[in-house]
This record gives structure tokens, C-alpha cells and sequence, in this order.
């Protein structure tokens, strides 16, 4: 299998490190969707990132679905979220709180970084549901006493939140450093600290 991203994505180190604790092979190619472009179109007409090549005839495109074929792949005994219920659906919830999050920080980020003249609506607005889903997510984690969100082993919900974090703590530090979220913060730490998470990392550089 091919993932095509670079690390520096909330999403594609996501799926990463979903393969590296599922221990499933893979190249990497670190491709930008801006300066690799128009070799993504050749796989992705979106031109997003993550894209997997499973192989010649199997091309995935979107987290969500990578990740659930990841969960096929390695079968339901290794799967990383509850198999079906509301067990299924509290941490599906949690996950797309995360993927809501970062989908936030990068399009403050395109704000900034490709306008010449943000639009103050816009970057309110993206901030305000940045700051709203921080406190939900704080509200939930630290309402748990387990080691991860759904119990002591990592799942889904651990990986993208923390994910998330970091992207949202490089692009943003003023947003999170204006109220503090101390079970996220602790909920990354410990995610930050595995093997897993320390081998697949890409600082954000953010053009000013």
C-alpha cells in the first residue's frame, strides 16, 4: 500500500498511525496538494490528502474511509472502535468532533495564509467553532477516567483527537493558549508519548 500526504496533515498522520499500530506495510510518499498537485490529480481528482493506493485497481480517498478499510483489513478483534451500538457511535462522534476541528484550523489557516484580506466574519466564525468543539471535547474527556477515551486501550477516537491537537496547537497556539483545556492537553500528552506517535511527525511550518 502507497499513502500519499505529508505528516504534517492532521488527517494523513491520522491514517498513519492507525497503519503503524494495525502494523500494516507501507511507502510513503509526501506529496503537498499544492506543490504535488497535479501527480495527486493523478489518483485524486480532489487533490487531497490522504489518498491511499491499496493497489492498481483500489484507490481510497477520504479518512474516514481509509480508516474503515483499515479496520476490515486487520478484522474486528483488532479493530479500534466497538464493532456496532452506541458504543460505535459515542466514539464515531468523538472522531468526527476531531475531524470537525482540524477541518476548522486548516481553513483559518487558507484564511490567512491565501487572502491578502481575511474576511473577519469568516475567521470568527472558524474560530468560534474551534473554541466550541474544544470545550465540548474537554467536557467529555474529562468526565473519563480511563486511560484513553473508551477505556485503557488506544482507539480511533484517541488517535484523531490528538491529532487534531497538535495541528490545532502549531497552526493556532494563541487560540489554545486563551483558555485551557487541561484533559485534552493530557489526553495528547499521553498519545505524543507512544512509539507511534513519536516516529510519524511532521512540524507544521506556517507561512506568515
Amino acid at each position: 500500500m502507497i499513502l500519499i500526504g505529508q505528516y504534517d496533515s492532521p488527517y494523513v498522520r491520522r491514517v498513519a498511525i492507525t497503519m503503524r499500530l494495525y502494523d500494516l506495510h507501507y511507502e510513503h510518499r509526501p506529496w503537498s496538494v499544492f506543490g504535488d498537485g497535479d501527480k495527486l490529480a493523478t489518483y485524486n481528482p480532489l487533490r487531497r490528502v490522504p489518498t491511499l493506493l491499496v493497489n492498481d485497481e483500489l484507490v481510497l480517498i477520504e479518512t474516514f474511509a481509509i480508516i474503515d478499510f483499515l479496520d476490515e483489513r486487520v478484522g474486528r478483534d483488532r479493530a479500534m472502535i466497538a464493532e456496532n451500538g452506541n458504543a460505535q457511535r459515542d466514539a464515531l462522534k468523538v472522531c468526527a468532533l476531531a475531524s470537525g476541528l482540524a477541518d476548522k484550523a486548516v481553513s483559518l489557516v487558507y484564511e490567512r495564509v491565501l487572502h491578502e484580506t481575511t474576511s473577519p466574519d469568516w475567521v470568527a466564525r472558524c474560530e468560534q467553532q474551534i473554541g466550541d468543539v474544544l470545550d465540548a471535547l474537554e467536557l467529555d474527556r474529562g468526565a473519563r477516567s480511563t486511560s484513553y477515551w473508551f477505556g485503557n486501550d488506544i482507539g480511533h477516537a484517541d488517535i484523531a483527537v490528538a491529532c487534531a491537537m497538535r495541528f490545532v496547537t502549531e497552526a493556532h497556539p494563541a487560540l489554545m493558549a486563551a483558555t485551557p483545556h487541561r484533559a485534552l492537553a493530557a489526553h495528547a500528552e499521553r498519545c505524543e508519548a507512544l512509539p507511534a506517535f513519536q516516529e510519524i511527525v511532521q512540524p507544521l511550518a506556517v507561512p506568515k
